[in-house]
């Protein structure tokens, strides 16, 4: 049998706007605006044989419009090659964005390409994605992050806590950072009284505090049992966050916001993480991830990948340790099928690649499409 070419591509800028608008730390101190909704950058490609795949990356607030026009220059230089290549491709498509640097909007467009080709290379193997690469896990600890947002009440942070657990979610991460730290610890304890004590329990400080300010706070509730506090300090204060670690038996976790493989190498040589939170789509994609992932195992350290559920669960579900994906059901609509929930874990499907399909939503709420190569099918 003639092997698997690439004969078409289809790019996509779809905006999914959120029920309501979330705050978090950098909005409470004006750096920041409110999130209203996502970008996505959407990639299809279909082969010689008539299979499709489907990847995307996304962007917060800005950046749409720059995606999907990068995506539309590099896109043609896919078309004609064998599918199955796909860490090849993710090279060749690097040097074509080089002059844009390491990592970034360049490296973020790349992932909607690298994970369509990881999709339709374990669609070709007829395996989910995690049991292409080599699953550890049929499910993996799912944590919620979506109700308890600096903008919302602490009854309102309360009821969505207790409804995602309900829901079977495992654990709840908190938006911390308020300019009254005190209004922290009592949101805090009302969440926890809330849970109770087998509910695991995380706060989120985004990047919010100086080196001195991270450590009073941490220190204050380092008795708490949190299973981590994320991003005390700026995303790229590798050995801020190291020492801060070594004075706390709370986990520390960032990450989320590193853009490249290079990046994640210098946090995790600075010892500046317990959990690691890399960002399939901010990386690169499916394969700079499993690089950060082996690094993440030869040094010990945690993994619980920031949003994105919809890619991470097969991808966490690779990792030795078990690790952590993150709950939000943003991007819900987007896609026909559901990821399943019960016993603290989001499970992995059945089927084959992300195991995902574009929904009428996804199409409704596209702004804009660009075809390359033979016509892709829509059915």
């Amino acid at each position: 049998m003639a092997e698997s070419k690439i004969e078409g591509l289809s790019v996509s800028h779809t905006f999914m706007p959120l029920k309501n608008p979330v705050s978090d730390a950098k909005v409470a101190n004006g750096l920041q605006t409110e999130l209203r909704g996502i970008d996505l950058f959407f990639v299809e490609i279909f082969d010689n044989y008539g299979d499709q795949s489907v990847g995307f990356s996304y962007t917060l607030r800005a950046g749409g419009d720059a995606l999907f026009s990068l995506g539309c220059e590099i896109a043609p230089s896919l078309l004609g090659l064998p599918s199955a290549d796909v860490q090849k491709h993710w090279e060749m498509l690097a040097w074509r964005v080089n002059s844009l640097g390491v990592g970034g909007l360049a490296y973020q467009t790349i992932a909607a390409f690298d994970s369509a080709l990881w999709d339709l290379k374990a669609k070709k193997a007829g395996l989910p994605l995690a049991k292409l690469i080599g699953a550890h896990h049929s499910g993996v600890r799912v944590y919620n992050s979506g109700g308890q947002y600096l903008q919302a009440s602490i009854d309102d942070i309360c009821l969505a806590a207790k409804n995602s657990v309900n829901a079977g979610v495992g654990g709840i991460k908190m938006k911390v950072g308020q300019p009254n730290w005190r209004k922290d610890i009592e949101r805090l304890e009302a969440l926890r009284a809330t849970i109770g004590p087998n509910v695991s329990l995380m706060i989120d400080a985004n990047q919010q505090w100086t080196r001195s300010e991270a450590l009073e706070f941490c220190c204050k509730v380092d008795d708490l049992g949190l299973t981590f506090i994320e991003e005390p300090l700026s995303a790229r204060d590798y050995h801020g966050h190291a020492a801060l670690s070594a004075k706390l038996t709370t986990p520390i976790a960032t990450g989320e916001m590193l853009t490249s493989y290079d990046e994640h190498r210098a946090l995790i040589n600075a010892g500046g993480c317990s959990i690691n939170q890399v960002d399939a789509p901010r990386i690169g994609g499916v394969t700079p991830f499993l690089r950060v992932k082996e690094l993440a195992r030869q040094n010990n350290i945690g993994l619980a990948p920031h949003f994105v559920m919809e890619q991470h669960l097969q991808l966490v579900a690779t990792f030795e340790n078990e690790g952590w994906v993150e709950h939000f059901d943003w991007l819900e609509p987007l896609f026909t099928e559901r990821l399943e929930i019960r016993d603290g874990r989001m499970w992995l499907p059945d089927r084959p690649g992300f195991g995902l399909t574009p929904s009428e939503t996804m199409r409704s709420n596209t702004r804009s499409n660009k075809r390359f190569g033979a016509t892709i099918r829509d059915d």
